[in-house]
């Protein structure tokens, strides 16, 4: 089967994150976040003033060059030019013979390597194993006959890189479920308790896939059957400093929150306290956050969660603090839910403690949904009646503000 010359994976630091492209002439808002000059300037001239990645408000629309980056794309695309010209090719008949092998356990490992590095070599080779017949079943089967870790590792890469094709978590999910799923699960979590970091975020991130299917028993049967995952993941969360392994887990749990019976279980294994740290970690990325902000929101929508939040006055004061940060919208909603639906007077108290008034009239003049708008009014009219006068983020600050921004009228 004929084919064009492989190319290496673009790194996604090299990517420009509104084109996707690899950045020509990358440029840092004050934000840190870094884009392609052009693809930048455009979005300021279409008359935006939040940063795309973040949508915080820029104070400042100063571009500064990354030299350093500028000259990492560079060294990189002379050094990929030169590789993909010698990067090999796998035909179908190759392929099927690797499925034989793998299903016989001949060469297994060093079958599933090379099927590795095609398909990290570029987005058709993934898609041509992902149409190919048979081959998504064999390997998922690989995974229940093997007790090599190193085997369920490759397995689970080959999984993350193909799980996003059309069709293909459908048929994973399938592949699951008709052998010995306890003993794929059993695996997974394996991987989760002592793989690599690298193997602990693609698990993350093929369970995501799983739970993100418009089907209630997936969610059901990785949540609820196989609890040993959450704990897992949650004992990641807690215990882990790597930000794109706590991003992965994160994005995992907030797929799985989908399912109402999964929120008692998720404040039960102590997920409040550990988010609470997370939120007050000033290391802590934007991205981790905002999902975070966005975890913390959903459990809020059980009664187990709610009485949780109420109790961690820290937990509520850090949302408070993420509110003009990445999850906005989640931290609105959160604190609209508990604050104006539920009358919780214990985290009122906090919000106003915590300067959270005039946040919540800044989110307002900012340019979110009207939607959220809402809530941010219905917010200010529930904590006026509990502020102090003079008080810090009390009614006195609440006024002060009103006279520097007459167009926002909350009452």
């Amino acid at each position: 089967m004929g084919r064009e010359e492989l190319h290496i994976t673009v790194p996604s630091l090299f990517k420009c994150p509104i084109s996707m492209e690899v950045m020509k002439s990358p440029v840092s808002l004050c934000t840190g976040v870094t884009y392609d000059r052009s693809s930048i300037q455009h979005w300021l001239e279409s008359g935006h003033d939040t940063c795309p990645a973040t949508m915080q408000v820029l104070p400042s629309k100063i571009f500064i060059p990354n030299l350093t980056l500028h000259r990492l794309i560079h060294l990189w695309l002379h050094h990929s030019t030169t590789a993909a010209a010698t990067a090999s090719l796998i035909s179908s008949h190759q392929v099927r013979v690797f499925i034989e092998n793998i299903t016989e356990n001949v060469d297994r490992r060093d079958c599933l390597e090379k099927i590795v590095e095609f398909a990290n070599a570029r987005d058709e080779n993934r898609r041509f194993l992902a149409d190919f017949d048979g081959f998504v079943e064999a390997i998922v089967g690989v995974v229940c006959k093997s007790a090599e870790m190193e085997v369920v590792e490759l397995v689970v890469r080959v999984l993350d890189l193909i799980m996003s094709q059309n069709g293909v978590k459908e048929r994973v999910y399938t592949s699951i479920f008709r052998s010995d799923y306890q003993k794929w699960f059993a695996s997974i979590c394996l991987l989760l308790r002592n793989g690599s970091v690298n193997s602990k975020i693609e698990s993350a991130r093929v369970l995501e896939y799983l739970a993100a299917l418009e089907v209630t028993e997936s969610k059901r049967r990785i949540a609820e059957e196989e609890e040993e995952i959450l704990t897992e993941l949650l004992r990641l969360l807690a215990s882990e400093n790597d930000f794109n392994l706590c991003d992965a887990v994160l994005s995992c749990l907030i797929a799985v929150s989908v399912t109402r019976s999964v929120k008692p279980r998720l404040v039960r294994f102590r997920l409040i306290p550990i988010l609470s740290e997370k939120l007050l970690n000033p290391n802590t990325k934007l991205s981790t956050g905002g999902k975070s902000v966005k975890l913390l929101s959903r459990v809020s929508t059980c009664p187990e969660g709610r009485s949780a939040i109420s109790e961690a006055p820290k937990c509520v004061a850090a949302v408070v603090e993420r509110l003009m940060k990445a999850g906005t919208e989640d931290a609105v909603a959160m604190l609209w839910g508990l604050c104006c639906v539920h009358g919780d007077k214990k985290v009122k108290d906090v919000v106003v403690k915590s300067n959270g008034v005039t946040k919540i009239l800044l989110v307002m003049q900012s340019e979110c949904e009207g939607h959220v708008r809402r809530m941010c009014g219905e917010l200010v009219k529930t904590l006026r009646v509990g502020c102090k006068v003079g008080g810090s983020g009390g009614d006195g600050a609440l006024r002060r503000y009103e006279t520097k921004t007459t167009h926002i009228m909350p009452c």
